[in-house]
């Protein structure tokens, strides 16, 4: 018996988080909070196994739709062992303690949620047991109704530093959960490497570019010499680029890719800033280049000249010297530095805002980014409106794979039976649709928050 129930992320990014019933253990894979929304509404929807069985949880990477819960699930089930990388357990470290001083402003006592302290995290943390890629591993929990083990192998799944696909293997059943995962190279990581999906049963797959049509997303080395050209004229202009960026992985990545391209004499020098956590997670990607598939391992990111924009109190500097800036929050939510700066940026009319990462529809980065010169936008239902003087530009630098991607992953996994997940409607009705086209024979599930689906 092996059963699958999503507790979120079933028809969207945020608060990924899906269970697994095997043969009587209870194993989840991710347990993310959810960007855009407050309180209980942010986290997955536990009470959906309280009945369940839950011995182990398993989080493929450290972005905080993917981990950002883990903490409340602790407070729920305490007996949880909890499984990462070693990189994802590091990262954690920084990003859960900055999360829970940004969630201890939202978590209302009428919801029923404690917040948690920073010495829990500590204790949560040091409990993660770090796990290398590609050594595998046995599970079986207490209910486990058969002799045989379940086998675990975590590969790399080229998203970000640590991030990883996970392969389950029992019973003659091999699943492959492939978490946020990249097919092509980026500055830094390497693309993953799905040579050992080959032959799985059931494949639990993302489609976040499912409705991305490709060719808007070029490739790595292209979307970067157009950012040169753009930014090149903003700067040329005198004015000065802000790059809304995740702190983990966009941030490490767009700062290796801007260096790149002025070492090459293809982007005007300029001053780089970056700042905030971003910086800390800088550090650890750098320990850990040579553990892991890197591009350039003799690149270090601390060696890059960069000021801490966090240290700048006139933004008008940004007039009087001319840089780019690598600041977070990605989607320029509100309260962010992003968030911050934007609304300085849209008033100057020689700056420019360049998107490169996820935009959610609801977010005022979103806004900003399909807003055109001299309209007026309203950023947040407490703002006011504001007129977009300065220039907006859209690039691509995916972590995600491309749809094309996704079904070269399907049919190298063979798999009879697959879960779509962690992406809009559109995205999963376009690769199911090309997932059928491709094999007709094959069950094709979408996953729905709260809907059980029995696999074997």
């Amino acid at each position: 018996m092996i059963k699958f129930l999503a507790l979120g992320g079933a028809d969207d990014v945020g608060a990924n988080c899906f269970y697994l019933n095997i043969f009587g253990t209870g194993l989840l894979l991710d347990c993310g909070a959810h960007p855009r929304k407050k309180g209980k509404e942010s986290l997955p929807q536990f009470d959906l196994i309280k009945n369940e069985p839950l011995d182990f949880a398993i989080i493929s990477h450290a972005h905080q739709d993917h981990i950002g819960a883990l903490p409340f699930l602790v407070q729920e089930f305490p007996h949880v062992i909890i499984y990462s990388t070693y990189q994802t357990k590091e990262i954690a470290d920084l990003t859960l303690h900055n999360a829970a001083n940004i969630l201890a402003q939202e978590i209302s006592l009428e919801e029923g949620l404690r917040n948690y302290t920073h010495e829990e995290i500590d204790l949560l943390v040091k409990s993660m047991r770090d796990i290398e890629y590609n050594k595998s591993f046995e599970l079986c929990g207490l209910r486990h109704s058969l002799n045989e083990k379940i086998k675990i192998t975590l590969t790399d799944a080229g998203h970000i530093l640590g991030a990883a696909s996970v392969i389950i293997e029992i019973a003659g059943q091999k699943i492959v959960y492939t978490g946020d995962i990249n097919l092509s190279n980026q500055t830094l990581m390497q693309g993953a490497d799905i040579s050992p999906f080959a032959n799985s049963s059931i494949l639990l797959t993302e489609t976040t570019y499912g409705a991305t049509d490709s060719e808007k997303l070029g490739g790595w080395g292209g979307e970067a010499k157009r950012f040169a050209k753009h930014a090149n004229k903003v700067l040329h202009s005198g004015g000065s680029v802000l790059v809304p960026v995740f702190a983990l992985g966009k941030t490490q990545e767009l700062l290796a890719t801007v260096y790149n391209l002025m070492q090459r004499k293809i982007l005007t020098e300029a001053t780089i800033y970056t700042g905030g956590i971003g910086k800390e997670i800088s550090n650890i990607y750098d320990r850990n280049r040579y553990l892991v598939n890197y591009c350039n391992k003799e690149l270090v990111l601390k060696d890059i000249p960069q000021n801490n924009v966090l240290d700048v109190e006139d933004l008008n500097i940004f007039k009087k010297n001319p840089g780019i800036v690598i600041a977070s929050s990605g989607m320029i939510l509100r309260g962010t530095t992003s968030y911050k700066l934007a609304e300085y940026w849209l008033k100057q009319s020689n700056f420019g805002i360049f998107g490169v990462g996820y935009m959610d529809i609801e977010t005022p980065g979103y806004k900003i980014m399909n807003a055109k010169k001299g309209e007026n936008i309203l950023l947040s239902e407490t703002s006011e409106q504001q007129k977009v003087l300065c220039e907006i530009e859209r690039f691509y630098f995916p972590s995600h794979s491309r749809r094309e991607d996704l079904l070269t992953i399907a049919k190298k996994s063979n798999a009879s039976k697959i879960i779509l997940l962690h992406g809009e409607t559109e995205a999963k009705n376009w690769i199911g649709y090309h997932l059928l086209e491709q094999k007709k024979s094959i069950k094709l599930y979408s996953a729905e928050p709260g809907k059980q689906i029995s696999l074997v």
